[in-house]
């Protein structure tokens, strides 16, 4: 597998090609969309990914979106957080067949932090360190964090160029936006935000269109 050094392979290529949807794929294959799925049916995410690597992606994104502590326990999954982040890491490293890097998918909990909801800062580290640390076990060296909310801002409010500047002083190799509920349109806006706010690279990877489930 390739270690995905961002700032070695910009200075070579003037772009990053990403693979595509998950969840969607899955559909297409019969299962509901979601981590789990690395468990009760690896051989569909297998297939899924390796799809994208013949595309000819520079680098794939695991199955892992949502496959932290917090989530899984607040949506009652009958899931192991190690074990799912693990086998996530290990399918899509598989499914490179050397030839592509991966990215460990880290999302957000979809709950919120006191006051305006029950749970404190540090039960969002823990759970976050808690799915880095499995996907590492699983072979990750790069993790990609998202999701955002809509609107090109966060739920809280944050604007795309104050987390832009927030996540560079914290040491991102880069920033961007994904999906949510801007079209290409609207994407190209928020980059140019992220990019009069960051000098690293900037990401984007807009929706073709809200799909139909």
């Amino acid at each position: 597998m390739q270690v995905m050094d961002f700032g070695a392979f910009f200075q070579s290529q003037t772009y990053l090609l990403l693979d595509g949807a998950m969840g969607t794929q899955l559909d297409e294959h019969g299962f509901p969309a979601g981590g789990q799925n690395n468990l009760i049916a690896p051989e569909a995410v297998w297939a899924i990914h390796r799809a994208y690597a013949r595309c000819g992606c520079h680098a794939l994104i695991t199955n892992t979106l949502t496959m932290n502590r917090i989530t899984i326990e607040t949506h009652n999954l009958d899931v192991d957080v190690q074990a799912v982040n693990r086998a996530g890491a290990e399918l899509a490293r598989q499914a490179t067949e050397g030839h592509q890097a991966v990215l460990g998918n880290i999302s957000p909990t979809g709950q919120l932090l006191e006051p305006y909801g029950t749970y404190r800062e540090s039960e969002f580290r823990d759970a976050f360190r808690e799915q880095a640390k499995a996907l590492t076990e699983g072979g990750m060296v790069s993790m990609a964090f998202t999701t955002a909310d809509k609107g090109g801002r966060t739920i809280m409010g944050n604007s795309s160029g104050e987390c832009a500047g927030r996540l560079t002083d914290a040491g991102a190799d880069v920033v961007g936006a994904n999906s949510g509920d801007l079209d290409p349109a609207q994407m190209a806006t928020v980059v140019s935000l992220l990019r009069s706010a960051t000098s690293l690279p900037v990401l984007a990877e807009p929706n073709a269109g809200s799909p139909n489930w």
